[in-house]
């Protein structure tokens, strides 16, 4: 079904989310809370969603034809976005299960607090670069940044300043050798190993078939792999020895 929500505030494009099966909505022009928390529907938008694009989502899946602001999956719990442009800040803000794919870039924070409990793993792949404060708190999850829209840009880092910052659980997976990168104390960066690529390509393979790239051209480039050293790196500020 097909439903123009120029003029409709998101309260009325929710309920006629809810009220209709699967959704092609045109028109999109800001609307904030988009799907926000809901299951077994398949939303396709056309224009440029708002802030909190699939808000504590779980379980639908959202396609964006286009930009999306921020706050992309704010706690999504399952299902997946896929952006076919680029997003605002904080995307997968406190993000404890599903999928969000962005073909393009992301603003800053992305993946502030990430989190994962037993089988709910979440997972966030950029296709182009992130913005500083990139996984702030991680404390779970995988985030995958592929610098594929930067490549032209010779010098360029596919991340911003302080990523990893207080970063005290998952993993983190960038598509370069990352001299040109500054990370805390608290973590490890290391090149990726045989069973890393293995992993990585999971994620890969699926952002090419959404996209329509080669996901042997985009391994073929070096991956660095970041880890936590510590799960709790602020013990000794709190701590006596």
């Amino acid at each position: 079904m097909k439903v123009d929500i120029t003029k409709l505030g998101y309260r009325e494009v929710n309920e006629k989310l809810r009220e209709n099966g699967d959704c092609t909505l045109t028109g999109a022009l800001g609307q904030r809370f988009i799907g926000a928390g809901m299951s077994g529907k398949n939303i396709t938008i056309e224009g440029t969603p708002g802030n909190a694009l699939g808000a504590y989502l779980n379980g639908a899946e959202i396609v964006v034809r286009g930009n999306a602001q921020d706050a992309v999956g704010d706690t999504m719990n399952a299902g997946r976005i896929v952006v076919h442009g680029n997003i605002g800040d904080a995307a997968g803000y406190a993000m404890r299960g599903g999928r969000i794919y962005v073909r393009g870039n992301a603003g800053y924070r992305a993946g502030i607090h990430m989190k994962a409990y037993k089988e709910k793993v979440p997972v966030m792949v950029i296709g182009g670069s992130c913005g500083s404060f990139l996984g702030e708190y991680q404390a779970g999850g995988v985030i995958v940044v592929l610098g594929l829209q930067d490549e032209a840009s010779k010098g360029k880092k596919i991340v911003g300043n302080f990523p990893c910052t207080g970063m005290h659980g998952g993993t983190m997976y960038l598509r370069t050798d990352a001299k040109d990168i500054t990370f805390p104390w608290q973590v490890t960066a290391r090149p990726a190993e045989a069973q890393d690529l293995a992993a990585i390509r999971e994620y890969v393979e699926e952002y090419c078939g959404l996209f329509g790239c080669d996901a042997d051209q985009v391994m073929d480039a070096p991956f660095t792999v970041v880890t936590p050293d510590s799960r709790n790196p602020y013990k000794q500020l709190y701590v006596a020895n």
